[in-house]
């Protein structure tokens, strides 16, 4: 078989395998399960709704002891570790053994609720109750919660939403070469920032680094174009929409409303705008002044205009995914009815969007941008571990939550945002909206899915901004910088990058916090 027959083989079978899970929920539905699975979440919203606000459920909840949190911070530690040691930097870019560590220590959790805890926990999947422990030595039924509310309940929406994003992304190609002054750089800057919030901070840095190194390819200094690219695209501008960044969308599967991110257009503008004041500023007067003359000349004269092609097909795909996730949320009913849809009617939406992608779409511009599967790869078989090892995290954060000492909007940013840095921002935002969620409120205070909401602006903004500080902060950052090297970019280390943003983005987080978070509205 030749390489463009495996290519072709390859291409046919993710959307095949796609269609089969289509098909297996169409018998689903014929068996009724997703619908009763729906039935039971408006059955509890409305429970919920009638009685008095929960008196309780703290109280029907015994925190697990504080050492089960081991193999949560263990993955956590490997996730941030062992791609910077030489001895295991090769090895740990195995999927297979990302998925090998986050299952081993996700059995480690397993077998603490299997045999040893003994109080009631709640479960969220498919609607609220709480289990109670059985007589026998090992508990199932926790066993089985704990898969529910980490798997069913989280991991697969939220992998759902990132494999549909980075798969129809990687079928538009932008390719050209523009002159690579100052403002043309600022300029791709923005685009990237504002795509960011619409399709997912990994589509929009996958959609731009390329096109944006070739645009620099005849200048020397290019590093700080690719720092401000992650600090801008790779971060600070997805947190308008939950499907910008992976911690918001966690917020939206804890009851967050889809719209409610748009409250931060004003945090978003002053960083952004400031960090694009600050990168043409740079550019302008210092880098760009460093350029000897023959390769701006050579860069004057390579010039090709910029070419877009599969817009056609999968920017309405886009747009789909974002209406499927706003829209079929299975315990709100769609806009202007009462009918509430089915459970994973969402999901099965956009694998049907991502199958039209790769059946209809072009294999040649995947190939010509690099794309394959290995990023959103890793993603899933780490996120698969993270979501179960989290689960003794989460319970002791909604039981004992307001002993952290942790009230104001500027201190879960800083708090969130210092953890983000150095951990994956996605589990730190859901760890502290945990806490907020624990915290008694100030009378009169709004409240947006039980978090005081000037204390959950600190958090959203503290995950999505603060997961720029390192490479390991968010996703795409070191994707970003893998490309750029393969481009013959010499990226700085991991501490060396680190003084990038301390320099730059602690004074602007520092500025943007007093500007509102120590005054909130």
């Amino acid at each position: 078989m030749t390489p463009s027959d495996q290519q072709i083989k390859k291409s046919a079978a993710a959307p095949t395998a796609i269609l089969a899970v289509v098909a297996v929920y169409l018998v689903a539905l014929l068996a009724g399960w997703p619908q009763q699975g729906t039935r039971e979440i408006v059955e509890a919203k409305a429970h919920e709704a009638a009685a008095e606000p929960a008196a309780g459920h703290a109280e029907a909840e015994v925190a697990p002891p504080l050492w089960t949190v081991t193999p949560f911070a263990l993955l956590l530690a490997a996730i941030a570790v062992l791609p910077l040691i030489p001895a295991t930097e090769h090895w740990w870019d195995a999927n297979r053994n990302r998925f090998i560590v986050a299952m081993g220590l996700a059995l480690l959790t397993l077998g603490y609720y299997a045999f040893l805890h003994q109080t009631p926990i709640e479960a969220h999947w498919p609607a609220h109750h709480i289990v109670e422990p059985s007589r026998g030595i090992i508990q199932w039924d926790f066993v089985r919660t704990i898969l529910a509310n980490a798997i069913l309940s989280e991991y697969i929406p939220f992998i759902v939403l990132l494999f549909s994003l980075f798969t129809i992304s990687g079928g538009i190609r932008i390719t050209g070469d523009l002159q690579a002054h100052p403002l043309i750089n600022a300029s791709f800057l923005a685009a990237g920032g504002l795509l960011a919030s619409f399709i997912g901070t990994t589509g929009a840095a996958m959609l731009l680094i390329r096109v944006l190194l070739e645009t620099n390819s005849e200048r020397k200094h290019v590093v700080h174009t690719v720092v401000f690219f992650i600090f801008i695209v790779c971060n600070c501008g997805g947190c308008l929409l939950p499907i910008g960044d992976p911690p918001l969308f966690l917020g939206y599967l804890q009851g967050v409303p889809f719209l409610w991110t748009m409250v931060l257009w004003r945090e978003w503008l002053f960083v952004n705008g400031l960090l694009l004041v600050i990168y043409a500023l740079v550019d302008e007067f210092w880098f760009y002044r460093h350029e000897k003359p023959a390769d701006l000349r050579r860069d004057m004269t390579q010039l090709r205009r910029l070419r877009f092609s599969g817009w056609k097909l999968n920017v309405p795909l886009l747009v789909g995914v974002v209406l499927a996730v706003a829209l079929l949320d299975p315990s709100k009913p769609v806009p202007g009815t009462t009918w509430h849809p089915w459970l994973y009617l969402r999901e099965i939406v956009q694998f049907a969007l991502v199958a039209a992608s790769l059946w209809f779409g072009s294999q040649k511009l995947r190939n010509a941008n690099r794309f394959n599967y290995h990023a959103i790869g890793e993603v899933a078989a780490l996120f698969s571990g993270v979501f179960i090892t989290m689960q003794p995290a989460l319970q002791i954060l909604g039981v004992r939550g307001d002993e952290l000492g942790i009230s104001s909007p500027a201190q879960y940013f800083w708090v969130t945002g210092a953890l983000s840095s150095m951990l994956d921002n996605a589990p730190t935002y859901l760890v502290f909206f945990k806490a907020a969620q624990a915290m008694p409120a100030e009378p009169g205070a709004t409240l947006v899915a039980g978090v005081e909401e000037v204390r959950l602006i600190g958090i959203s903004l503290g995950a999505v901004f603060m997961g720029a500080m390192t490479y390991i902060g968010n996703g795409p950052n070191f994707m970003v910088r893998a490309i750029a090297e393969k481009s013959g970019v010499k990226m700085p280390s991991f501490f060396g990058y680190m003084v990038y943003s301390c320099i730059i983005l602690l004074p602007l987080f520092a500025l943007m916090m007093w500007q509102y978070l120590l005054f909130p509205y």
